[in-house]
């Protein structure tokens, strides 16, 4: 008899022969699936009461099954339940020991397909994971708003090509990467929005002939809109067939860990001593086994070496979908590692960065040193002359030429000599324009929206604070 003695073949009734040793652990996909087994459980309970629900099932055999897989629930959380590869995936290894201790649970996958109960295992799992990655956003941003409040009085310089540009407050700074991290929380939510639409009842292909009710299953799953209707997938073909939702996914987890990267590289840079603007807390460095005065900012260097891992899972997943024709195809079996990885990293990373951030320190001594250097008040100077009626072409020229004066005389650009600046421009005969150097002044007159004077920054701070608390 086909399959006899093999049980993991539910599909072998046309076989002679069951597959060979080799293909049982090529085509396992059990050691990593079994992480969906909650929600593979999730999922079945809601369908055998659905079964229930409609008729084909009695009250009695849903109670069973569903108190058989309460019991393997408990049993796979406290690490007790055997995995056997043989049994291929999770559904199976599930199943079959639930068809061995309840005889009703040879009824559970009546009107459903491994293809449309993965196709729900993973909207549930990608549902929650937004949740847990928009929970870890949120505490990095409240760590950031912190650190931002605490050293509001700290002034810097910007960059642009890594050469000095403008002051502006490290609170500015630092909310600019709160602004990066929020559109990528923005980003989860739309991706758990996307996913919470249930496909359980799609079947293989093409549904079923059984008189199931699918937005039953959709209620029980709480795959319903903001008003408490059910969702449910409108194309069975597409439903088993899609994996936009994990590619979404991994898009957000490679944009999120682009903005990580970036931040880590900040860091680096601020930490070393060339700058020397922040120093990190011991717990979230190493040394050299060499060079016992090294102190490396080795969890930011991390961080963004796994930004590159991430847009690596988000590449596998486009390059294995993009030539399947529909619906499923085995090759889709392969979709799993790369969303389970960038939920592990992306969430890792998070954390780490909250605590190497939460626990650094600003070196306000350094850090004024920097932003002293006159000449990051040049376009201030340009205003100046604008203010005064000068184009502001001609003001960009005229302050280019004084720049090129301080530096043949190796003077700062605020010490030149009025008399040397006659023929530049009669606006600057009479020394007022030095009052443009005045950090504080500066400062306060970046006092619109988006700009880093320091009411605005403090705008912000309160903003997001109180946008934080709501989501808390």
């Amino acid at each position: 008899m086909a399959g006899k003695g093999n049980k993991q073949a539910t599909w072998g009734g046309r076989y002679r022969k069951g597959p060979s040793p080799l293909m049982v652990q090529f085509s396992e996909s059990v050691s990593f699936d079994r992480e969906l087994a909650r929600y593979d459980i999730q999922g079945s309970t809601a369908h055998a009461r659905m079964l229930a629900h409609v008729g084909l099932i009695s009250a009695d055999e849903r109670d069973a099954i569903v108190a058989g897989l309460t019991s393997i629930l408990e049993r796979i959380e406290a690490g007790r339940f055997e995995w056997k590869i043989e049994s291929e995936d999770v559904h199976m290894n599930i199943e079959q020991v639930l068809r061995d201790e309840v005889p009703a649970g040879a009824k559970l996958h009546t009107a459903r397909s491994r293809n449309d109960q993965v196709a729900t295992d993973m909207r549930l799992f990608l549902r929650e994971a937004c949740a847990l990655v928009m929970t870890d956003l949120e505490a990095l941003m409240l760590v950031l708003v912190d650190l931002a409040e605490n050293n509001a009085h700290i002034l810097l310089p910007g960059y642009t090509h890594l050469q000095r540009a403008q002051p502006v407050s490290a609170a500015h700074h630092l909310l600019a990467w709160v602004e990066m991290f929020a559109r990528d929380r923005k980003r989860f939510a739309q991706v758990a929005d996307e996913v919470n639409v249930c496909p359980l009842g799609s079947g293989a292909i093409a549904g079923s002939t059984l008189p199931i009710d699918r937005e039953f299953v959709a209620r029980e799953l709480d795959f319903v809109d903001a008003e408490g209707r059910p969702r449910i997938t409108q194309n069975s073909m597409d439903a088993v067939a899609d994996r936009d939702g994990y590619i979404d996914f991994a898009h957000a987890c490679a944009l999120c860990g682009v903005h990580m990267s970036r931040v880590a590289e900040d860091v680096i840079l601020w930490n070393s001593a060339e700058f020397s603007f922040v120093e990190l807390p011991d717990e979230y460095t190493t040394g050299s086994s060499l060079m016992p005065q090294k102190k490396n900012p080795d969890s930011m260097e991390l961080v963004r070496g796994k930004s590159a891992r991430l847009q690596g899972n988000l590449h596998a997943l486009y390059a294995m979908v993009k030539g399947l024709p529909l619906t499923y195809n085995r090759d889709l079996q392969e979709d799993k590692p790369p969303v389970f990885d960038s939920l592990r990293q992306t969430r890792a990373c998070l954390q780490v960065l909250a605590g190497a951030l939460g626990g650094a320190c600003l070196n306000g001594v350094r850090c004024a040193e920097a932003v002293a250097d006159p000449a990051l008040l040049a376009t201030d100077l340009a205003d100046y002359l604008v203010k005064q009626g000068v184009p502001f072409r001609d003001a960009h020229h005229i302050v280019g030429a004084m720049v090129a004066m301080a530096e043949d005389k190796a003077t700062p650009l605020d010490r030149l000599r009025d008399e040397d600046l006659k023929a530049l421009h009669p606006a600057l005969e009479s020394g007022q324009w030095r009052e443009v150097f005045d950090l504080s002044r500066a400062m306060a007159a970046r006092d619109r929206p988006g700009m880093p004077g320091p009411a605005q920054v403090q705008t912000r701070i309160t903003a997001w604070r109180e946008e934080l608390s709501r989501q808390g």
